[in-house]
């Protein structure tokens, strides 16, 4: 892939690659758009349900077997997406962002419902100008996401540590450097995903239908991970009751995030970093 060439191969004719080009890129944003309405039918489905948010979040059996299994599918369809058919690369895709409705469930118990909405929102359009940046600029941004790439390497051992410290301004800084690593990752991934597209060049074959399912999981992961730093800055917690006998305390803040908040973050932060580096490898 030469960057410099990148403009005379899209924008050379109104068929051929431009329009593959065209067409493909609407794939990977259907395909995303999808598993996020998937992901959220089912939280807001599971939510209406607390007995089964405390069964999920107090089972460790089942908590785990969960978590593996959401793993475990991230792993097998992105190191074997180009040997697998699209169709079960598309219902593992289904499985995957299904279960993370059952994690997300929690944030509807966590948060209100306008802070939620709110940080949607704001994480939409957030995803959106970046996405316009890595479709648009020249500049080859591979350099920006490998720097990225290690920063949320650091960002997951800060986590981590701050799990067990629970400390509040180190908290709050993880917040913003997530917010800024996703913000820059977004960029990177749109433009890592047009490179792909534009050297496969027939949008109707098996490998560009294959990379855009990869594309658009890859961008799901970066709005998820985006959206749940926001939420932590912008969202606002409730107060209720059954938020407070899950805990087993004063139902803080902190709390919050740590009982239901955190595992579910970690598991986008891992998934993310199984996912990216065989991503990355692909034509």
């Amino acid at each position: 892939y030469d960057p410099q060439n990148y403009n005379s191969k899209y924008t050379v004719s109104q068929s051929g690659t431009g329009v593959s080009f065209v067409s493909v890129m609407k794939n990977v944003y259907l395909w995303m758009t999808l598993a996020l309405a998937i992901t959220g039918l089912t939280a807001m489905a599971v939510a209406t349900q607390p007995e089964i948010v405390y069964t999920i979040f107090t089972n460790k059996l089942l908590f785990w077997g969960l978590i593996g299994a959401e793993l475990g599918i991230v792993w097998f369809v992105s190191s074997r997406v180009m040997s697998l058919s699209v169709t079960t690369s598309g219902i593992l895709f289904a499985i995957y962002a299904l279960l993370n409705g059952v994690f997300f469930s929690s944030i509807f118990l966590v948060f209100e419902i306008g802070s939620i909405a709110q940080t949607f929102f704001i994480t939409a359009g957030v995803f959106g100008a970046m996405g316009a940046v890595g479709l648009f600029i020249k500049r080859d941004l591979s350099m920006i996401g490998r720097i990225f790439y290690m920063a949320l390497i650091g960002l997951i051992i800060a986590t981590v540590v701050n799990w067990f410290f629970k400390n509040d301004t180190l908290m709050s800084i993880c917040n913003y450097a997530g917010v800024v690593i996703f913000t820059a990752l977004t960029a990177y991934d749109t433009q890592k995903i047009k490179n792909m597209l534009v050297e496969v060049g027939d949008a109707d074959s098996e490998t560009g239908l294959r990379i855009s399912l990869l594309g658009s999981l890859t961008l799901y992961l970066d709005f998820i991970n985006l959206f749940l730093y926001l939420l932590r800055i912008f969202g606002a917690v409730v107060n209720s009751p059954r938020v407070r006998s899950i805990y087993g305390s004063e139902g803080s803040t902190f709390g919050t995030l740590r009982v239901f908040f955190y595992p579910s973050l970690l598991l986008f932060f891992i998934a993310s970093c199984i996912f990216l580096p065989v991503s990355t490898d692909l034509p």
